[in-house]
């Protein structure tokens, strides 16, 4: 696997994350319908994103992905969906696991693929949420190493 660079975003670049965001989250989480995403949007862009540690990867100056992490915990992670399935995300959390003590990430059950990509890096799920961070009712897996 190709080395990745990763960068440590400025707040000047939280539009772009938002954009990625939007974009992966519409690629990967059928469930959620237009309200939901316009509510997720406006928590992520207003108050998650200055609430963890924020690392991208980028092509040609785009941000193609990023991670933000808090304690041993990855809080999201979202890959543009035209660099899916080329490492990137991998790179991500390999970084978050070896670099800052990641141990544990929380998924939405219902987000196949994300549940299926930790599982595959050696996560296993430990516990089980009726309701999301939000108090909606998307379940979440909590999943640790």
């Amino acid at each position: 696997m190709k080395k990745v660079t990763l960068y440590k975003p400025l707040k000047t670049d939280y539009l772009e994350l938002i954009a990625v965001w939007e974009r992966s989250v519409r690629a990967t989480h059928h469930f959620l319908d237009e309200n939901d995403i316009t509510l997720y949007k406006r928590l992520i862009f207003d108050e998650y994103l200055d609430k963890v540690g924020l690392y991208c990867t980028k092509h040609d100056k785009r941000i193609t992905g990023f991670i933000g992490l808090a304690d041993n915990s990855i809080q999201m992670l979202f890959i543009d969906p035209d660099y899916r399935g080329k490492g990137k995300g991998k790179q991500l959390v390999a970084f978050a696991i070896g670099q800052k003590s990641a141990k544990k990430v929380d998924v939405n059950e219902q987000n196949q693929q994300a549940v299926d990509f930790y599982l595959h890096l050696g996560f296993k799920i430990v516990e089980r949420f009726e309701n999301d961070a939000a108090g909606r009712p998307y379940p979440i897996l909590a999943m640790e190493l």
